[in-house]
């Protein structure tokens, strides 16, 4: 068989297996309803199926769309971090960040369309943006996690695409105490290295108890985690270009070319300790309040030790220049390989260290009144801080006067493999190795920080319908919410320049044993302790304000939003269908604004930089609608429809301007955030099937579509005012202007271009989503003990947006929605009885642009191979005898060591390919 028709086969294996799978369940799960009555066995569950059977419970009683995850034991979800839990729910896919899985997309929106809540209340983030890293929430103290796919009129800080609730255990929900403890140690497989080890633990406590007659409960949990960090990495220089004739000798005009290429083995550590307490009274039926606060610690340091050469032709001006002999160029005109001379490789450290701290505080308070009529009252605060420091430090083989080692390199880029950079010179003796002005300099820094507050408080009421409207809605929900939130980004910069001691080897008491770079044909390379060298033998003095590029990073953003809410609760019937659901209706009101700095190239010296403060004031009604028709046989078909609304990332509403004028012209011109920016907003329509076998088993085929009205990228508008910047303007005398050299200067126009997040087309996004859950007893009685559960998601969109500051990695054109998959998959397959667990998880998803983070701290854009993550996980649960409580657990994250993927407009034209290895995790959890 050619290679050809095995790939297309193998293409097409990947596109109908799944749907075979789904199908496969539906059939079965009709065979099973048409075999038996709704006469189910009622059994006390434990572990997998006791976390599905909740979560089951949880879709089917509520009235939105809802997927959910719930705990299978006091500490124990599914997964090891929220996001892996996540990201098997239908419709949601996640993504990998440092090998863990972090952000979340749902229905193909990017995380900036999401919302997350804790506790039903909007929290902040330690990211430049709203959207949550949800490794920094331990799943040991977490009982459920909802998403809300269809909104409601009482559901406060909802989202476009839905909305996220992480929820704590409440005490007085137990009938007891309850204690555990869970311990799990963890190996990677790529091992340790450069003095960073391979190993790490999980240690969790959770402790439930009720006082008082049970009129008074605690919950106080903690969860430490430290996670090896490894990482082997080849990425190469961004953009792919197609070359003109001479620009790379040896090289085709024509052929698409990378300027640069690295190789990387990152090693560090991440530390996560995290603390939640709940006090709840309830000392009637009619009266009770809960306070809870969670706080979470995490501290990540890691450097990269890479291998880095220019392949543009630039060496610091040394002769002889590059050439590129046995140059191979593909099909697609891609320049793929071939011998490079005339390089001047670097040994790079690149430190980063970031520590972030979350504090979340709540205080509920819900009184039942005479007649049926509750109160509810709610009072949050939370605040997330982050502070980091990059670092990095240049290193090179030294010149000999004004001669320098130049090298002769093989090049091999590979497509879904480690591409390849084999040196002839040896890097390895970090006595040869100097920090000194490199043709990238010597080093560059930053500390950056971010602060995010956000207050709120909620009133709130449910009163019985009047009379008059009884038979359709039984009560009503009315209130109001207030939340006041301020970001403020720091990110002061810098050269990191060699000291008075000049151009030096990094002494020995300071390296690290080496690292190997032979996956990508380099062999080994020294490592060493970035910060102490950068004290030992370097300045750095990071400013805000040195350049004038550098003020405008700094800004505040505020949002002050009054949400009023009314809320319909429909129970009725129709034509004899029972029916139920809400019909709701919120109005928002923010007042937004945004404060910084930036550089006036035309005030007087020492009174340049300029404050600007901007913002406007911006009211939306949101309309909702769910309806929940209850047919026979334990059927359920559910609509939706709504308005929906995502503020614009943080960022873009940020006032901070970059400003100048054209004195040939007089046309101003900037580039920045745009406080003013409107909010992405949709009309959505939702439409699900679900067939439920009591709470052990369903299956749901569902419809979704969203017309965003218009999108928020960023754009550049002429003939915006930007009188305010130049009304100061004093233009040179004398300039070359269009009619020639030596002309008197124009004066400054009052409209120019501004390069800023603007409201653009929206479009429309539609999707299916299939979904079972099924113990395969309900098959058959000799398949007791096994369970499917899959799910398939399809996502197409007519929106095409622009990035330009991604330009030259995902093109200056059209692309489609950062965070779409266009096919979604999940299966789980488990097996339990007689206390011994086994599960296999997979989770598929096609291609899909993702976001990350730059070196310039920036958000940017990358084309993403499509992934394959299998994890792994068996347990022994002891159910009786002394050791009863005690359970044990073996869990293999990335089975299959899937690597990470991203590439510029076709894969053939690599960026970065990163494998993070395998997590091996050895445990026990005893409960008493």
């Amino acid at each position: 068989m050619s290679k050809d028709k095995r790939s297309l086969q193998a293409g097409i294996s990947y596109r109908i297996s799944p749907v075979a799978v789904g199908c496969t369940l539906l059939i079965a799960a009709a065979a099973a309803s048409a075999q038996q009555t709704q006469q189910l066995e009622t059994v006390t569950v434990t572990g997998i199926r006791k976390g599905i059977e909740a979560s089951i419970s949880i879709k089917k009683n509520a009235d939105n769309i809802v997927e959910s995850v719930s705990a299978e034991d006091i500490g124990k979800l599914p997964d090891i971090s929220i996001a892996e839990s996540l990201g098997r729910l239908p419709g949601l896919s996640a993504q990998r960040v440092a090998g863990r899985a972090q952000v979340i997309s749902v229905r193909g929106l990017s995380p900036d369309f999401a919302t997350s809540l804790l506790n039903g209340r909007e929290i902040v983030s330690t990211g430049d943006n709203r959207s949550v890293e949800f490794d920094q929430y331990p799943s040991e103290l977490l009982a459920s996690v909802s998403v809300y796919k269809t909104p409601d009129g009482g559901l406060i800080g909802q989202g476009l695409s839905g909305t996220i609730d992480m929820q704590t255990v409440r005490p007085l929900n137990f009938g007891t105490r309850v204690m555990a403890v869970n311990v799990r140690g963890q190996k990677n497989s790529l091992g340790g290295a450069a003095g960073a080890k391979g190993t790490g633990n999980r240690v969790s406590a959770s402790y439930i108890d009720q006082f008082a007659d049970r009129t008074v409960g605690v919950v106080l949990g903690f969860a430490h985690q430290e996670t090896p960090i490894q990482e082997e990495q080849v990425g190469l220089y961004e953009p792919w270009q197609a070359v003109g004739t001479g620009w790379r000798p040896g090289v085709a005009a024509g052929t698409f070319y990378s300027d640069g290429i690295k190789a990387l083995r990152r090693t560090g550590v991440n530390k996560r300790d995290a603390f939640l307490a709940t006090a709840e009274f309830r000392p009637n039926k009619d009266f009770t309040s809960v306070v809870d606060y969670y706080h979470t610690k995490a501290k990540q340091e890691d450097t990269a030790n890479q291998f880095e050469v220019n392949l543009s032709g630039y060496n610091g001006g040394y002769s002889p220049g590059l050439n590129i002999t046995s140059p191979v160029v593909n099909s697609n005109n891609t320049f793929i390989g071939g011998s490079a001379s005339g390089l001047y490789p670097l040994v790079r450290g690149m430190y980063n260290d970031r520590k972030d701290t979350i504090d979340a505080f709540g205080w509920n308070n819900k009184l039942k009144l005479a007649g049926g009529s509750t109160l509810t009252a709610d009072v949050s605060y939370s605040k997330a801080d982050r502070k980091e420091i990059n670092l990095e430090n240049n290193t090179q083989l030294a010149p000999n006067g004004s001669t320098a080692p130049l090298d002769t390199l093989k090049l091999n880029f590979a497509t879904g493999g480690f591409s390849t950079l084999t040196p002839t010179l040896n890097y390895s003796d970090p006595t040869k190795l100097l920090l000194r002005g490199t043709i990238y300099g010597s080093g560059y820094g930053k500390t950056p920080s971010v602060v995010d507050e956000l207050k709120s408080f909620k009133l709130a009421g449910n009163f019985p319908m009047p009379d008059a409207f009884k038979g359709f809605f039984a009560d009503v929900d009315v209130g109001v919410n207030y939340a006041d939130r301020s970001k403020k980004k720091r990110q002061p910069e810098g050269n990191i320049n060699v000291g008075a001691q000049g151009d030096t080897p990094i002494a020995s008491d300071l390296q690290y044993s080496p690292v190997d770079l032979s996956f990508a044909g380099v062999g080994t390379i020294p490592a060493w302790n970035v910060p102490a060298a950068v004290a030992r033998y370097m300045t750095f003095n990071p400013s805000e304000t040195s350049a004038a590029y550098l003020i405008p990073k700094a800004w505040n953003v505020y949002e002050k939003t009054t949400t009023g809410f009314i809320k319909g609760n429909i129970d009725s019937e129709l034509s004899g269908i029972p029916v139920r659901g809400n019909v709701g209706l919120q109005v928002i009101r923010v007042d937004q604004s945004s404060t910084s700095n930036y550089w006036d190239n035309n005030a007087p010296a020492g009174s340049n930089i300029k404050p600007n403060t901007d913002g406007k004031v911006r009211t939306d009604v949101l309309p909702s609608a769910n309806l929940v028709f209850s047919l026979a046989d334990d059927q359920t078909v559910r609509l939706g429809l709504a308005r929906q609304m995502a503020r614009p990332r943080v960022d873009q509403l940020r006032s901070g301007i970059e400003f100048g004028v054209d004195s040939a012209t007089g046309k101003p011109g900037a580039s920045g955030g745009n406080p003013k920016a409107d909010p992405w907003i949709a009309n959505a329509f939702d439409v699900s099937y679900e067939k439920y076998f009591g709470t052990k088993a369903y299956l749901s085929a569902a419809y979704f579509y969203k017309d965003l009205k218009s999108y928020v990228y960023t754009q550049t508008q002429d003939g915006y005012d930007l009188s305010a910047f130049t009304k100061s303007y004093v233009p040179p005398s004398t300039c070359t202007t269009p009619a020639g050299p030596n002309q008197p200067c124009p004066a400054a126009l009052s409209t120019g271009t501004f390069t800023a997040p603007f409201n653009g087309k929206g479009g429309s996004l539609s999707g299916v989503e299939l979904a079972a859950s099924l113990p395969l007893s309900l098959v058959s009685d000799v398949l007791k003990g096994f369970g499917i559960q899959a799910s398939a998601s399809f996502t197409r969109s007519g929106i095409k947006v622009r990035d330009p500051e991604s330009a030259s990695s995902v093109g200056g054109g059209d692309i489609t929605l950062p965070g779409l998959s266009k096919q979604v998959y999940n299966l789980t397959a488990y097996y339990e009885m007689d206390g011994f667990e086994a599960r296999v998880s997979q989770r598929r998803r096609s291609d899909f642009i993702g976001e990350i983070g730059n070196f310039n701290g920036a958000r940017t854009l990358r084309y993403v191979v499509g992934e394959n993550i299998t994890d792994l996980q068996l347990g022994y649960n002891f159910n009786e005898g002394s050791l009863k409580g005690l359970s044990l657990l073996f869990q293999v994250n990335n089975l299959t060591n899937a690597a990470y993927q991203t590439y510029a407009g076709t894969k053939d034209r690599p960026l970065e390919y990163t494998k993070w290895g395998r997590t091996y995790l050895l445990g026990a959890n005893y409960k008493f």
